[in-house]
């Protein structure tokens, strides 16, 4: 029998993809032929399934808003955090949040979150999904799932949450592929590099420590009191950039030699951090930990740690997080 008080597991396979959509009835300019490809990419994109679920209070989405410039090429909206919030104050971020109890799928997390910062409109005509991108690993250990969309009405305009963020922006889409400023005139990209890395260590499995990377873009506002674009938010339109893109790749290297994959990154944050096997507890899901411990790359599981899936007689609870993403 099924205890109805355990959380429905989030359905991400059943995000709106609408049949077509008409770019010549949007109110946008004309599309390059280079930006043509990359909606065509993006929009038919589909992300690998993970191998095991995600509990929904471990998880969180956020918004990629792509937009057509003046030109023609596509830029991507980011907003500067207010200076009041507890966490990442000031930051540049894209527009997300932890999914809430009333969340359907992850799509609505990301829609939720960019309506309530910055007024965009949850309407999946004025604003269609292109894709949703495999999930990344904050350093809080949120597990936060990128959902692309276009916005096709270029009338819009932003009402910012004071609270949550302080200003809105944008950047063109292709410069997370490149090592030189988007606008080489700018003042503020003169005497310093547009992109910058730092490479730093991590605790891994079977004692390692594993290599990874943090890139940083300049935005050309720094003068202004915007930070570059960095860490998590740049991997992310790294990733979108290059899902656009395709086949063209970054003109860096994204990761050093060794680097773990995101999913191995995950899946160790998963079978290391005693929060996460919490959180299934709570949830209710069933967690296959040999396929976890296996996703993270752990030769010989740790004693005390779970290798089972839970004995419990709880009902196994479908989660799109292991269908899709």
């Amino acid at each position: 029998m099924s205890d109805k008080s355990a959380p429905k597991p989030l359905n991400l396979k059943e995000y709106h993809r609408p049949k077509r959509i008409k770019l010549t009835d949007a109110r946008i300019p004309p599309l390059s032929a280079e930006s043509k490809r990359c909606l065509k990419n993006l929009a038919s994109y589909r992300p690998k399934k993970s191998k095991f679920p995600f509990p929904r209070e471990k998880s969180a989405a956020v918004l990629v808003a792509l937009f057509v410039g003046r030109l023609g090429d596509l830029y991507v909206l980011l907003n500067r955090r207010s200076s009041t919030l507890r966490s990442y104050a000031g930051d540049t971020s894209l527009p997300g949040g932890k999914v809430d109890p009333e969340d359907r799928t992850i799509e609505e997390t990301a829609r939720r979150e960019a309506f309530e910062e910055i007024g965009l409109p949850r309407n999946k005509l004025q604003v269609p999904l292109l894709c949703v991108l495999e999930p990344f690993l904050a350093s809080n250990h949120l597990i936060v799932t990128p959902v692309v969309v276009l916005i096709l009405d270029n009338t819009l305009r932003p009402i910012l949450n004071a609270s949550e963020v302080a200003s809105l922006f944008s950047h063109p889409l292709a410069s997370f592929l490149s090592s030189s400023p988007p606008f080489p005139t700018e003042s503020e990209l003169v005497e310093v590099p547009y992109h910058t890395t730092s490479d730093y260590t991590l605790p891994g499995p079977n004692g390692q420590l594993l290599p990874t990377r943090a890139h940083r873009f300049l935005t050309g506002r720094e003068a202004g009191g915007i930070k570059p674009v960095f860490g998590l938010t740049a991997a992310i339109l790294i990733k979108a950039a290059s899902v656009a893109h395709a086949p063209r790749l970054p003109d860096f290297e994204v990761m050093p030699p060794g680097a773990p994959s995101v999913e191995a990154r995950i899946a160790w944050a998963v079978y290391s951090n005693p929060a996460f096997r919490e959180a299934y507890e709570r949830e209710r899901l069933r967690v296959d930990w040999k396929a976890v411990a296996r996703a993270a790359g752990v030769k010989k599981p740790e004693e005390g740690v779970k290798t089972k899936s839970s004995t419990r007689n709880w009902p196994a609870q479908r989660s799109i997080f292991r269908s899709k993403l």
